[in-house]
């Protein structure tokens, strides 16, 4: 038996080496081939094209990409054609996948997303899309099968890969042990895994630390930096905020790092689920390159109620948001500094958020394999 596989970046290919070795325990021999990180390599598919050559972020950013993303698709397109996989998975990366799923799946090879696209946020449309591309849709978020049902599209919710990776008990004094941290109360600071989100908000988040430690005297920061570059720009942010002896700078490690907070300041995305999945009471914040926000609001209709996943999952809205012209040095320290003298409220959160932990986690990995190995058998 053979699958085919299309990540992009590198959750798309955590998401595919899970997937892999699911499928594995049920089909010991299958092979496995397509575009693939190091993660899906070493659990053993057959790399064509790394998964970060699908990495482009935004709405304007990606169009320089688009030739040579045009090629590529075609190109696997006729590969596969001519000696077909028994299915094709494409993972995330919705404008590259759903194309390229819909050639093959004319071409009679059964094909699933996995990944649901932001339907329910943003391009409402693309739900006509996926009904051409996929012959089943494996969603992340309990809410997504109803929006494909109204449209007649296979979906099922296989659970968050995120809440499975979540421990039971988070250990905060080991946390803080590890990290070195000796302190009464501790606020972790994340200011985006990106270039371009450091250099918005890391500035932001630095200015809102030194008027948190202005009003919390024995409080302390921790920072996971995802590489040297995001290192040195956010140290010189810190720098010029005058709170450099405050904080601790951490390669990697972002659960080790909100495992030691009280309360976690991030950018609003993935670090926001991971702080809810621990248990963590968050305050959220986020800037786009203002033609990027622009085309979002104006032209594509971005329209929700709430941007953090979390407030979407819970039914009262549990971490504060503050975007765009929202994220200033002021409110955010508020925010933070209000659930720091609320330990009750911290309490109430840490429960609500561990009830979401338990929702989420129902070992996505082997729900996804067994909706794959349902198409390979039809």
């Amino acid at each position: 038996m053979k699958f085919g596989l299309v990540a992009g970046e590198a959750s798309g290919d955590v998401l595919g080496a899970g997937l892999i070795r699911a499928l594995r325990e049920r089909v010991p021999d299958a092979r496995f081939e397509g575009v693939a990180g190091p993660a899906m390599v070493a659990a053993g598919c057959d790399q064509w094209e790394p998964a970060d050559s699908l990495a482009v972020m935004g709405l304007v950013e990606p169009l320089r990409h688009v030739p040579r993303l045009v090629r590529l698709r075609r190109d696997l397109a006729r590969r596969w054609q001519e000696s077909p996989p028994d299915v094709f998975i494409g993972i995330d990366a919705p404008d590259f996948n759903l194309g390229l799923e819909k050639k093959l799946r004319h071409a009679g090879i059964r094909t699933a997303h996995y990944v649901s696209p932001t339907i329910w946020a943003w391009r409402a449309g693309r739900v006509h899309k996926v009904r051409a591309a996929a012959d089943a849709v494996l969603c992340i978020l309990p809410f997504e099968p109803a929006i494909y049902e109204q449209h007649g599209v296979d979906a099922v919710f296989v659970g968050h890969p995120k809440a499975d990776e979540a421990p039971a008990v988070v250990d905060t004094a080991g946390a803080r042990a590890r990290l070195g941290i000796d302190a009464p109360e501790v606020v972790a600071v994340l200011p985006g895994s990106r270039r371009g989100e450091v250099e918005r908000l890391g500035t932001v988040m630095a200015e809102a630390a030194a008027r948190i430690a202005a009003a919390r005297a024995g409080v302390r920061f921790v920072t996971p930096l995802a590489t040297p570059v995001l290192r040195s720009i956010f140290a010189a942010q810190l720098a010029a905020a005058g709170v450099t002896g405050r904080f601790t700078l951490v390669d990697g490690e972002s659960q080790l790092a909100m495992s030691a907070a009280d309360v976690v300041l991030a950018a609003s995305g993935t670090a926001v689920l991971e702080a809810a999945l621990l248990r963590r009471p968050a305050v959220a914040a986020y800037r786009l390159a203002p033609l990027t926000y622009w085309m979002g609001k104006h032209l594509f209709r971005v329209s929700l109620k709430h941007y953090t996943l979390p407030n979407l999952l819970t039914d009262e809205p549990l971490i504060p948001e503050f975007i765009q012209q929202d994220a200033l040095p002021g409110p955010l320290a508020d925010a933070v500094i209000a659930l720091l003298e609320d330990p009750d409220r911290r309490r109430s959160i840490s429960a609500r958020f561990d009830r979401l932990r338990e929702e989420l986690a129902l070992d996505a990995d082997q729900r996804a394999a067994a909706a794959v190995m349902r198409l390979a058998r039809q």
